[in-house]
């Protein structure tokens, strides 16, 4: 059974960070690319951040570059979001997301920038 559990959401002042991460199963984890995306009501999931599947390449959205960065551990089917400087605009859900075959979503976890 394919599972893709995020953890590490919540409340935090702008200015502050916050680490996401996500753990995978059910899957060959090491072939597929990584990404975390972020969703507000009434809007589309925007992509975030990406990691190639071992780890060479990574993408950024140009809202979040030098402030987020994105990593991910094989051994451990883990990826990472490490989230700075986060600012009320980068409020949302986060989800976790692997792409390759097939496609897998996590179930996400809520991010609020706010003081």
């Amino acid at each position: 059974q394919v599972q893709l559990v995020e953890s590490g959401g919540g409340l935090v002042q702008p200015g502050g960070s916050l680490r996401l991460s996500c753990v995978a199963s059910g899957f060959t984890f090491r072939a597929y690319i990584m990404s975390w995306y972020r969703q507000v009501p009434g809007k589309e999931r925007e992509l975030i951040a990406s990691i190639s599947s071992i780890g060479g390449g990574t993408y950024y959205a140009d809202s979040v570059k030098g402030r987020f960065t994105i990593s991910r551990g094989n051994a451990r089917n883990m990826v990472y979001l490490q989230m700075n400087s986060l600012k009320p605009g980068d409020t949302g859900v986060f989800y976790c997301n692997a792409g390759g075959l097939q496609t897998y979503w996590g179930q996400g976890t809520q991010v609020t920038v706010s003081s």
